[in-house]
C-alpha cells in the first residue's frame, strides 16, 4: 500500500513548540518513526509537510492515482479548512486524521474538525504512535 503522510502547519517546529504538549522529539524524529513504522508494516510512504494551506490541498489532490491512502495531520487547519476537507473528498481515498495531542481535551475550538468529515477514523493523543495506528487502520 502506498500511503501519503501529510503534516500541516507548525509540525516542523516539533521539539521547540510547546514541548509540554507535543513532546521534545523533532520533526526529523517523526519522519524517521513514520518511515520505520511503514517499513515494519510493509507499506510505502511519502511524507510531506507544509505551513501553507494551498500546498497541502495540492498535495492531497496529487495523491489521486499516486497513492492508495492518506494519513493527515492538518494541525491548525483541522479547525478552519473547508479547502482541505474538499480536497480529501475530491481525492476520495481512504484517509485517517492524526493528532499528536488529545485535541478533544484541549481548548473548545480544537474539538471542531472539518477534515474528519472525509476520514474513516481519527487517532488523537498517542504522540508519534498515532501515525503507526493510522497506517494500521488503513492497512
Amino acid at each position: 500500500m502506498r500511503i501519503r503522510v501529510i503534516n500541516g502547519p507548525n509540525l516542523n517546529m516539533l521539539g521547540i513548540r510547546e514541548p509540554e504538549i507535543y513532546g521534545r522529539e523533532t520533526y526529523a524524529g517523526l519522519e524517521r518513526y513514520i518511515r520505520e513504522s511503514a517499513a515494519a508494516l510493509g507499506a510505502q510512504v511519502e511524507i510531506f509537510q507544509s505551513n501553507h494551506e494551498g500546498d497541502l490541498v495540492d498535495y492531497i489532490q496529487q495523491a489521486l492515482g499516486a497513492a492508495d491512502a492518506i494519513v493527515i495531520n492538518p494541525a491548525a487547519y483541522t479547525h478552519t479548512s473547508v479547502a482541505i476537507l474538499d480536497a480529501l473528498k475530491a481525492a476520495a481515498l481512504p484517509a485517517v486524521e492524526v493528532h499528536l495531542s488529545d485535541v478533544r481535551s484541549r481548548e473548545e475550538f480544537r474539538r471542531v474538525s472539518y477534515a474528519s468529515r472525509a476520514c474513516v477514523a481519527v487517532v488523537a493523543g498517542l504522540g508519534f504512535e498515532g501515525y503507526r495506528r493510522a497506517m494500521e487502520i488503513l492497512l
